[in-house]
């Protein structure tokens, strides 16, 4: 064979290869509203930068009429590329060849990937549309499985792993995803559950589609297995860009900073000028905190118009928004550094803390951790939810996993106690003793075991049964208890509050903050790993 003929060849095989399982099965794919596997890829990465591994790999399996279905690549598309500029690896599983059904080496092919995400230290991103396990492969299709899930737990914390479900992923083939940091989805397109419909009809005898069972609104807003959720595969793609820009290569790395440069003039106004550094810090957008949030403990407000005032503009990158409303919790950039946000949502459940935001808000606190994130903390707390259906659904245990998590994390851990913060919800938003380098509080804060009312009620009891008048020896006794204890002054005085502020003085004190705790480095009892209350 000359030089002419192996190049022809060789472009044959790539143009092949290119085509997955033909192009009518393409063109059913985007009759069916999804781009392919290979569309995917140029839309989420830089320009040009995509490189192909392992893209002649096929099946060996012959049974089953399988050697008329082999196909180059094997039904899914692995490689690297760049986001933002960054390395990243990528994989993509091809519908349209065996329904992106995963094999051998179609398993194979993703390990690899794996091992080189981990080696080189940069993000690995998975695009998942497959019908799940090969089964004419056998247990060999299994065992592709658990050598992903082994890889996918020992990059954890290591490198993000991103999981992108763009079709169907069933039966076993959820808990790769299911292991990855973040979870993306799309209405009307992605397909998640362990068991699908015609078996829970069999099993059960319960009728439902697979949108009530595992469509992307179910995940989102009911089980809390998404992150993130879209309503086209153009916008996901774009939010999984948007999330890596607030993300750090690996856990030996920082965040990147998205501070915008200054001008030399504006340089030496904030040298030289009184007052000039208010102005590109923002200082004064801080003046309208008290009137977005109420002085009455009763009333509520969105605790986003907060974040919006106190952190960057527009820099909050919500995660799980959908699920457990009474805590928000997402990425943020106070000065351009990134930063972790975990705040009580007042105007959900009046903020108080069930099982379900207790399991969101430990994962995102323990995601940070993990990679080098500070966390900033927004108290407005008043309880963790009371009731029988919280207790059997095991508040104690998933309370518990909130408390782990903030004692666990190493990151710079500042607090802001904004209005209520009581009993043992307190303690769980990230206290003192907790671990909280810094805890601030607004002079309208109020710190107890619980409020005037219920307090009131147990401690001056008796007091208020022999009274002549019990109204007026009630309202008396609460006085007297919120001028004692309902203010953040005792907690100051007794070392539980570093510093009573302003409320326009929270971003320039919460910056300073930052920055004194660059450089925070903590050594942990020498052991194995924790025991977290799962």
């Amino acid at each position: 064979m000359n030089w002419n003929q192996a190049i022809q060849e060789l472009e044959a095989k790539r143009a092949k290869a290119n085509l997955g399982g033909g192009q009518e099965r393409i063109d059913k794919q985007h009759q069916s509203g999804k781009f392919t596997a290979r569309e995917r890829l140029e839309k989420l990465l830089d320009p040009g930068t995509f490189v192909e591994i392992d893209n002649f790999v096929q099946s060996r399996i012959d049974d089953f009429g399988l050697d008329k279905k082999r196909v180059l690549g094997d039904g899914v598309i692995t490689g690297y590329g760049e986001i933002g500029g960054r390395l990243v690896f990528i994989y993509s599983e091809d519908f349209t060849v065996i329904g992106g059904t995963l094999g051998e080496y179609h398993s194979m092919k993703i390990c690899r990937l794996q091992d080189m995400a981990m080696e080189n230290k940069a993000p690995i991103i998975c695009i998942n549309d497959s019908g799940g396990a090969r089964i004419e492969e056998g247990i060999c299709s299994l065992s592709g499985y658990s050598g992903m899930f082994m890889r996918h737990t020992l990059a954890s914390g290591v490198i993000p792993q991103i999981a992108i479900i763009l079709g169907p992923c069933s039966g076993g083939a959820c808990y790769a995803p299911a292991i990855c940091d973040f979870i993306f989805m799309v209405r009307g397109v992605s397909k998640m559950f362990i068991t699908g419909p015609n078996v829970v009809k069999t099993v059960i005898g319960e009728e439902v589609s697979v949108e009530q069972l595992g469509g992307a609104d179910v995940h989102a807003h009911k089980s809390g297995v998404s992150h993130f959720t879209y309503d086209s595969e153009l916008e996901c793609l774009m939010g999984v860009r948007q999330l890596l820009s607030y993300l750090p290569q690996s856990f030996l790395e920082r965040a990147p900073n998205a501070t915008p440069k200054r001008s030399l003039a504006n340089s030496l106004a904030k040298m030289f000028t009184p007052g000039a550094s208010k102005e590109w810090d923002n200082d004064d957008r801080c003046n309208v905190l008290t009137s977005i949030v109420p002085d009455n403990p009763k009333k509520s407000y969105n605790v986003k118009d907060v974040i919006e005032v106190i952190f960057d503009p527009s820099s909050l990158l919500e995660v799980q928004k959908e699920f457990a409303c009474n805590v928000v919790v997402g990425f943020a950039r106070l000065g351009g550094e990134v930063v972790g946000v975990v705040a009580n949502q007042a105007n959900c459940m009046a903020g108080s803390l069930d099982y379900h935001a207790s399991d969101k808000a430990a994962r995102f606190i323990r995601f940070c951790d993990c990679f080098n994130i500070p966390l900033i903390t927004l108290v407005d707390v008043p309880a963790f939810l009371p009731g029988t259906q919280q207790e059997h659904s095991g508040i104690i245990r998933h309370g518990a996993k909130m408390l782990y998590a903030y004692s666990e994390a190493t990151v710079p851990k500042i607090s802001l106690i904004m209005r209520k913060a009581y009993g043992g919800a307190y303690i769980a938003m990230n206290s003192k003793n907790m671990g909280a380098d810094l805890v601030y509080a607004w002079p309208i804060a109020e710190i107890a075991v619980m409020g005037a009312e219920g307090a009131v009620n147990i401690a001056f009891k008796r007091r208020i049964q022999a009274a002549a008048d019990p109204v007026a020896e009630k309202a008396q006794c609460i006085t007297e208890y919120e001028e004692r204890f309902l203010n953040p002054y005792e907690a100051a005085a007794k070392g539980f509050v570093s510093e009573v502020i302003n409320p326009q003085e929270s971003r320039q004190k919460l910056r300073s903050a930052l920055q004194a705790l660059a450089n925070k480095s903590i050594e942990r009892p020498r052991k194995k790993h924790g025991n977290i209350p799962l």
